[in-house]
């Protein structure tokens, strides 16, 4: 039998509708339909409540029941005349998504059958073949690129300003590569042309053993050190490497969405334990530890944490240490933002963890550090031989990591250390600038971030993802306006984050204190501003 799922999936197909057009057309008639529900109507993880359930059979022009699978019976569109919701407006600017083809989708009748396999079978009938993509995609999600930075280079075409807090790309805005790595890269271009060993050239993972040494992680040695294609690509070949199907990952909430989106990839669950807002982002241990099954393999922690720039103490590394010993479990460590810490914080390295030396895998990243984050370099780092093993074996499938940026690596870990306090220096006081400027509009609130450069904000709005819709698409003051990344992409949970945004503090203190004002005043007119109506 047919799913509501399945169902969904045909009468969208049918309907030359995606995920985001039904969020579009839900707006345009007050509906409140978020990208994170529909994603999970696709998945197949909740069926919508009647309401919503019938605002889809709608715009989709198919009936309810059929669309819950309670009818086994085949179904066309229906007749011309039948009421359906109305589609986006398409009187808004050229560049804004209520002009895109999904304008006309919603009103325009079904002209294809759609019926169930076995319908299709007992008819003797050509059945039409929907290709679809793997239901492994729909845990996919990064609401920092997509739809709304294509409409936000549509603005810039416009004229209007857009000052992105969405994304934590330094180079842009003001933190230059250190001069010795762009000197080196222009020197051994021609040099670069080859493949690399798929662990990573032995220099470049010398320097890398160097730089651990001197930030006094013990015991580290070349071998011990994969490198890959960002760390994007070490997270993904973790994932495939060390995960069977149905192996579960305890991985924070909220998180960065590519661990949740790999575990998938790679026939795993991912169970989000919680990070607890009211107490600025504690990650709660005893939900860690209820979460734990026979089938539970790994462990996760973003440390410091992108988005919630929370940095996890002596104390909690103790009880996790605890918790990996007790279930032998993987403690995996994403320390990208290791160095970016604030107010005399200091981040531990899970490599400083004695008695887990064979469960630790820690991701690092030094492309990001050194605000070359195209050039495209993270590190993994293990004393496990196995894993390294694992990442190898994987590994040499892609061959090897980008030449060029083991260069340009090797060069940086070679940077004076001036550089580096530079530029922690500059993060924090942008970071002072943004938070304090945003904690005075009213109903708006964020912790100080105690490392990284991001931050969840609360916000007094009705939906974090109509709002950053609204902002690029009917909203600008003084020429300008802002793009935020929804923190709804950043939960596992659809019902969280609905009233919050992540920014990155990366763009320079004048565009910063811009921003907030765009922010200030933009909630004093927006639709769905929940106080002071």
């Amino acid at each position: 039998m047919t799913t509501f799922s399945d169902r969904l999936k045909e009468a969208m197909y049918a309907q030359n509708l995606k995920q985001i057009d039904l969020v579009h057309i839900a707006a345009e008639n007050n509906v409140k339909l978020g990208k994170s529900h529909v994603s999970q109507y696709v998945s197949g993880k909740t069926v919508p409540r009647n309401d919503i359930l019938h605002f889809l059979a709608d715009t989709l022009h198919v009936d309810a029941d059929w669309l819950l699978g309670d009818s086994q019976e085949n179904f066309t569109a229906r007749e011309n005349n039948s009421v359906a919701p109305k589609a986006p407006s398409t009187t808004k600017t050229s560049g804004s998504v209520g002009t895109s083809n999904s304008s006309k989708r919603g009103t325009t009748p079904m002209k294809k059958t759609i019926t169930d396999k076995n319908d299709n079978d007992n008819a003797g009938s050509s059945a039409m073949h929907i290709f679809k993509k793997s239901s492994k995609l729909d845990n996919v999600l990064y609401d920092v690129r997509g739809p709304v930075v294509e409409e936000a280079a549509r603005m810039e075409e416009r004229g209007t300003h857009v000052l992105k807090l969405n994304i934590g790309n330094p180079a842009p805005f003001g933190f230059r590569t250190p001069d010795e790595v762009i000197y080196d890269m222009s020197q051994q271009l021609s040099d670069c042309e080859g493949y690399s060993p798929s662990q990573g050239l032995f220099s470049a993972r010398k320097a890398i053993m160097q730089y651990s040494q001197i930030k006094k992680l013990p015991n580290v040695t070349i071998s011990d050190i994969y490198t890959g294609n960002g760390v994007s690509e070490l997270i993904n070949l973790c994932m495939s490497a060390l995960l069977d199907n149905g192996d579960e990952i305890l991985i924070p909430s909220p998180d960065y969405p590519l661990w949740t989106a790999c575990a998938t990839l790679a026939g795993g669950k991912a169970v989000h334990y919680i990070c607890d807002e009211q107490s600025d982002w504690y990650p709660d241990i005893e939900d860690m530890r209820r979460k734990i099954t026979d089938r539970t393999k790994a462990l996760v922690i973003i440390n410091p944490n992108n988005p919630t720039g929370y940095v996890y103490s002596e104390q909690e590394y103790e009880q996790l240490k605890n918790i990996v010993l007790k279930h032998d479990l993987y403690l995996m460590a994403d320390e990208v933002y290791r160095e970016f810490c604030y107010d005399g914080t200091k981040c531990i390295s899970v490599m400083n963890l004695k008695g887990v030396e064979q469960n630790v895998v820690m991701i690092d990243s030094v492309s990001k550090r050194y605000s070359m984050c195209g050039v495209r370099l993270g590190t993994l780092v293990s004393r496990n031989r196995r894993i390294i093993d694992a990442a190898l074996k994987m590994g040499q499938a892609r061959l090897c990591p980008p030449y060029l940026a083991q260069v340009a690596a090797e060069a940086a870990l070679g940077a004076p250390r001036s550089y580096f306090e530079e530029v922690h220096d500059e993060y924090a006081a942008r970071r002072n600038c943004i938070i304090e400027a945003l904690n005075k509009i009213e109903g708006v609130y964020t912790p100080m971030p105690k490392g990284s450069f991001y931050s969840i904000v609360k916000l007094p709005i009705d939906s974090s993802e109509r709002f950053a819709q609204w902002l690029l698409e009917e909203f600008e003051y003084e020429g300008q306006t802002v793009m935020v990344a929804p923190a709804t992409g950043f939960y596992a949970s659809c019902y969280l984050g609905h009233d919050e945004i992540r920014i990155a503090y990366v763009i320079n203190r004048h565009d910063l204190l811009a921003a907030a004002k765009c922010l200030e005043e933009a909630l004093k007119v927006y639709p769905g501003r929940t106080i002071g109506r």
